[in-house]
């Protein structure tokens, strides 16, 4: 099922699940139309017993159990075939909210938290289940109680029946005015409820930081403030409700009660039998429960038209990068080319007029310092922002007009933050393996993990690679999380490898490791390494160096030293540190002449 194909409207979601709901109206009416006759029968049995021959309620009786059978097994079947499209509804739209989901980008994020996400994606959808099911159910069932009890009520006295309907303007007009506060206040519970949910969920990830900095007392304090707002949410909704049923049954009420004066006058005078009177009562029973029903339907309905409203605001985001116009092509190479790249996050400018170009199976350095551009250079590479279009090309292509899909699988991107998912260390890096569990998978899996220098700590953990490293990779280190990422992009096999600073969490030895293998990945596809060290771009066939945005030099490493620029002195910078770090160590260990007199 393809969610693209879903309808993600209310209407568009009815009129897919319209075939369930003829179904369910069909056997209600069934329903319906058994009860009508055992209204009808329940008058012939009555008569009967008062009449002269009491003998004929057997078989009325009769008739009536079998009719009460039919009516049975028709409300059973009515439930199954609209509270099953109510699931239905919440199903697809669940699929539909995730697919969107994927294609907005970091603005919809810095605007909407996972928090609240997760509270529209649960408890939103739920209400617009309920508005799919026992919403459209009892509507549909109201109308046709009304119908058919209408026929017996009117058959056995119009007048009576005009009585009993006294209250009914009054009815209207009093769920109208629920129906209005109702919307209302269902759409700030569900408002509170997200912003609850938004507090728990940044707790729950950040539960180190808060431990670290002992902020416990703070964060309940966030905490309680939200739950408040949201229990004084949830009770103002629960007061409505809470007056909406009484009034309601208490205006239909009245109705009875006309009802049983008028129709015991007309009883009396002889103008009804008994038989017509209880068939009349059974009959306005029938009318007046859906009526009291239909102030708790009007709820669920506004309570699912607020929970949609909510969703909608996801749904109605536009996705910053969309798919191009043409067909992805049977296999994109491994050659980028960069030309007159200009990027600005609002009214900052980030790049400016960017060109390079990168031969398949080779590799390229990015340098600068912090804030020069290199992440969102990267960023622009995959479409995971919108890249401009003209700019970048793929193999020959320009990717603003391929498909999304196609672009990302011809690039790996291991992004500059690390995120693991919380699942276990073989499933994180064999994210993007069909069977992350099998034999052949494992044995890709491993030797991704040796690649990328943590196959030995993996094993080290105390479920080695089945370790589950909990929300956001908490347990293990930050350069662990660093080579696992690294891994997982290794274990993709891309023909375009971009690597956003892979290196700034390890040791120098590790380093080293990791550069042998980005060396020999180099051999096989095209690698853009971004990063701040000169080691690592000593490496790569050429380096480009970029400075608030522009790029300032470029050549080979021996190249860029010899120029004396900004590269030069990045490198100059990083061999004294390096010295240094020699020193200190030199310093730490005890003069040989000592080692010997210990020895002696």
């Amino acid at each position: 099922m393809n969610p693209s194909k879903l309808p993600r409207t209310l209407g568009g979601q009815l009129r897919r699940q319209m075939p369930a709901y003829l179904k369910g109206a069909l056997v209600l009416g069934v329903f319906q139309l058994a009860m009508n006759r055992i209204d009808w029968w329940s008058k012939s049995a009555i008569d009967a017993i008062f009449g002269a021959n009491p003998g004929d309620a057997a078989s009325a009786a009769l008739v009536m159990l079998g009719l009460s059978a039919v009516a049975l097994f028709a409300r059973i079947a009515s439930r199954w075939y609209i509270f099953n499209a109510g699931r239905d509804v919440e199903y697809e739209l669940r699929m539909v909210l995730l697919h969107h989901l994927h294609t907005l980008g970091a603005a919809f994020y810095r605007k909407m938290s996972a928090g609240e996400i997760m509270s529209r994606q649960s408890g939103d959808l739920l209400q617009v289940r309920l508005l799919f099911g026992f919403g459209i159910l009892n509507v549909v069932n109201v109308a046709f109680a009304f119908a058919s009890a209408l026929q017996v009520m009117v058959k056995i006295s119009p007048s009576l029946t005009l009585a009993s309907f006294v209250t009914l303007p009054i009815l209207i007009g009093v769920t109208r005015s629920f129906s209005r506060g109702l919307f209302q206040r269902t759409r700030a519970n569900q408002e509170a409820l997200g912003r609850l949910s938004d507090v728990l969920q940044k707790n729950l990830a950040g539960v180190r930081v808060v431990r670290s900095f002992a902020l416990e007392t703070r964060e309940m304090w966030r905490f309680q403030q939200a739950n408040k707002s949201y229990l004084e949410a949830r009770l103002a909704l629960a007061r409505l409700r809470g007056l909406m049923g009484p009034m309601v049954g208490a205006t239909a009420a009245i109705g009875v009660l006309v009802f049983f004066w008028y129709g015991a006058t007309k009883l009396l005078n002889g103008e009804l039998s008994a038989g017509s009177f209880f068939a009349f009562w059974l009959a306005l029973g029938r009318m007046t429960w859906p009526m009291v029903a239909l102030g708790f339907s009007l709820s669920i309905i506004q309570r699912g038209r607020a929970g949609y409203a909510r969703l909608k605001e996801i749904l109605d985001a536009e996705p910053e990068v969309k798919d191009g116009p043409e067909p992805a092509p049977a296999a994109l190479e491994g050659t980028v080319k960069v030309s007159h790249l200009t990027f600005s996050h609002g009214a900052r400018k980030v790049l400016d007029d960017v060109s390079f170009e990168v031969p398949k199976g080779r590799s390229l350095a990015i340098l600068g310092r912090t804030g020069s551009g290199k992440s969102t250079l990267a960023l622009c590479l995959a479409r995971l922002l919108p890249t401009p279009p003209g700019t970048v090309f793929v193999g020959g292509h320009e990717v603003c007009s391929l498909p999304l899909a196609a672009v990302r699988q011809a690039i790996g991107y291991a992004q500059q933050d690390a995120f693991l998912f919380s699942t276990t260390v073989s499933r994180n890096i064999g994210l993007t393996l069909d069977n992350p569990d099998s034999d052949e998978a494992m044995a890709q899996i491993r030797e991704a993990a040796a690649e990328a220098q943590v196959l030995d700590e993996a094993l080290a953990l105390p479920e080695q690679f089945d370790t589950v490293v909990g929300e956001r990779g908490v347990q293990l280190s930050g350069g662990q999380k660093q080579r696992i990422a690294l891994a997982r992009a290794l274990s993709w096999e891309p023909k375009i490898l971009v690597l956003d600073d892979p290196l700034s969490a390890v040791d120098a030895k590790t380093e080293a490791a990791i550069l042998d293998a980005i060396e020999r990945q180099a051999k096989e596809r095209t690698v853009i390494l971004i990063t701040h060290r000169v080691a690592a771009a000593a490496r790569c066939d050429q380096a480009i160096v970029l400075d608030e945005g522009r790029i300032v030099e470029r050549g080979t490493h021996d190249e860029l030293v010899n120029a004396g620029g900004i590269y030069a002195a990045f490198a100059e910078e990083q061999t004294a540190e390096s010295e240094l770090e020699d020193i200190e160590i030199d310093d730490t260990q005890p003069p040989s002449g000592a080692l010997q007199a210990e020895a002696s």
